[in-house]
């Protein structure tokens, strides 16, 4: 059974001097956010959020601006206090620690990653990733050996002495990065963290940063507003609108069965190609009557640019397995739905 690291059942925030009234009228008349904001002049910020993220897992948030997902994320380590639920982080009651415990937790346990990094100008990237240890008070040899490891890590040997300003955006991420691993924190926040580089760079550094935290075996909460950055890193999103979780599921699941207009219109300029597998589209073989002698074959693994590859080359359906064992089959009809998403 997986671990679950971080637990959130039914967490609201309401914003607003009368906030403990909203949500006990929301509790009790089941009113809606217009309503809140009309009767009690309070924004509702989340709404009955509830997930789980198990340890390893890198948990994308995806949504708009406006979406409540930075808000969301900012409960995890009570920057942001609910309004109302339970928030649960490595086993223990968020919203029962104390200021020191608190404290504790932030610089031990979870280390958070923001869209901008704000970098100490005058310190070296050296001090700069080596800063929250020296604030626990870490000598500076420790210090300067867990910062020289955790920059090897993010692949930035050789600037260790070099100032924030001499180094590009997107090496100034990577000492951000850099900055929250120095505590070997066991979750991780990251709030946009690549929204502002250039295509190129951001594609490397999702791909880098993915292979990092499967490497670290890091738990992580990955705040975005693209969905191809969150198919591209994600284990599962969650996506939100207005404050609403309205889907939480795999890549696959939400581009194959998206829940609504809003998730279908997102999913919409996805490329399935290589993210759709043969398992979500295959049929049975009683739907095919005929011999399937000389048929191609392919893993329930294999992705749609796998099964296209195999099926130009035939009027045959690809025969699809599972082990030694034939689990059904993919029509040339099939593979078009399913470049399509899923459609019927």
């Amino acid at each position: 059974m997986e671990e679950i690291v971080v637990d959130l059942q039914g967490v609201w925030k309401i914003f607003g001097a009368r906030s403990q009234e909203a949500m006990a009228a929301v509790k009790s008349e089941g009113i809606g956010k217009p309503e809140v904001l009309e009767r009690f002049a309070c924004v509702v910020g989340v709404q009955d959020a509830t997930f789980q993220v198990q340890r390893g897992e890198i948990f994308c948030i995806m949504g708009l601006s406006g979406s409540g997902k930075s808000t969301l994320v900012r409960h995890i380590n009570r920057l942001i206090e609910p309004t109302s639920g339970v928030i649960n982080v490595l086993g223990r009651d968020i919203s029962s620690l104390k200021e020191a415990e608190l404290r504790e937790v932030r610089a031990r346990q979870i280390g958070m990653v923001f869209q901008h990094m704000a970098l100490l100008p005058h310190r070296s990237v050296r001090d700069n990733v080596g800063y929250p240890l020296e604030i626990r008070g870490v000598p500076k040899s420790k210090r300067w050996a867990v910062s020289d490891h955790t920059l090897e890590l993010v692949n930035l040997v050789g600037y260790e002495d070099r100032l924030p300003r001499e180094l590009s955006g997107g090496m100034q991420q990577r000492v951000g990065i850099a900055r929250a691993l120095a505590s070997d924190p066991e979750v991780l926040l990251m709030d946009e963290p690549f929204s502002a580089l250039d295509p190129l760079i951001r594609l490397q550094l999702q791909d880098q940063f993915k292979a990092l935290v499967a490497h670290l075996k890091k738990t992580t909460l990955f705040i975005t507003h693209d969905l191809d950055e969150a198919i591209r890193i994600g284990h599962r999103i969650a996506i939100m609108k207005d404050g609403v979780i309205v889907q939480i599921g795999s890549p696959e699941e939400i581009v194959m069965n998206p829940a609504d207009d809003y998730v279908r219109e997102f999913v919409q300029g996805i490329s399935k190609l290589k993210l759709v597998k043969a398992h979500s589209i295959v049929e049975p073989l009683s739907k095919y009557s005929g011999s399937l002698d000389g048929a191609p074959r392919a893993d329930e693994g294999a992705d749609l640019d796998q099964l296209i590859d195999l099926a130009v080359g035939t009027d045959l359906p690809v025969v699809i397995t599972a082990g030694d064992k034939e689990i059904g089959i993919v029509t040339k009809p099939r593979l078009l739905r399913g470049i399509q998403g899923g459609k019927e």
